[in-house]
């Protein structure tokens, strides 16, 4: 780049027409935190979860983590299972972690599975059965829902439920 160029650059800068045009060129320049995991929106997801969980019987724990896995809530309904706090948890991480769902990720760590044993590593927090859906903004991974109280199938169920409804809760 020259000095030139350089100074195109700069002056679009100074007067906003880079902002526009890279608006522009790529949809949307988060401005809102569509594109960030947020305390309220893992609020508003768990709540609905919550809900959809009641109305199937499941007393379950839910919880959201950020794009790295961090977590951001962790939602108990009224006499969950204990173990299920840490289940939906690493949930959370897991897919997160692994770009998948856990559900995914149990066809693939079946015995004979390309991904067979993964279980035992990340010091134990990898989970291979149903529950957990990564939360997706325009492509991207921006967190992670963990589902744990109900059967495989029943947390599978309430987590794909919780990821349709992320897509709502995420929009600006």
């Amino acid at each position: 780049m020259n000095e030139k160029e350089i100074a195109a650059i700069v002056e679009k800068v100074i007067s906003g027409t880079l902002t526009q045009t890279y608006e522009h060129e790529h949809h949307h320049v988060c401005k809102c935190g569509k594109n960030k995991m947020t305390l309220d929106k893992a609020k508003k997801l768990a709540d609905a979860v919550a809900e959809k969980a009641k109305e199937m019987g499941v007393k379950a724990v839910i919880a959201v983590a950020d794009k790295g896995g961090n977590p951001v809530l962790v939602q108990s309904m009224d006499d969950a299972y204990l173990a299920s706090w840490d289940v939906a948890l690493q949930k959370s991480y897991t897919v997160v972690a692994l770009k998948m769902s856990t559900a995914k990720l149990a066809e693939l760590a079946a015995p004979g599975g390309s991904l067979y044993g993964i279980q035992f590593t990340n010091q134990g927090r990898i989970v291979i059965f149903g529950g957990g859906e990564p939360l997706e903004v325009e492509g991207k991974i921006v967190g992670g829902l963990g589902v744990s109280g109900g059967s495989a199938e029943q947390d599978t169920a309430l987590a794909a439920f919780g990821k349709e409804k992320f897509k709502e809760i995420s929009e600006c």
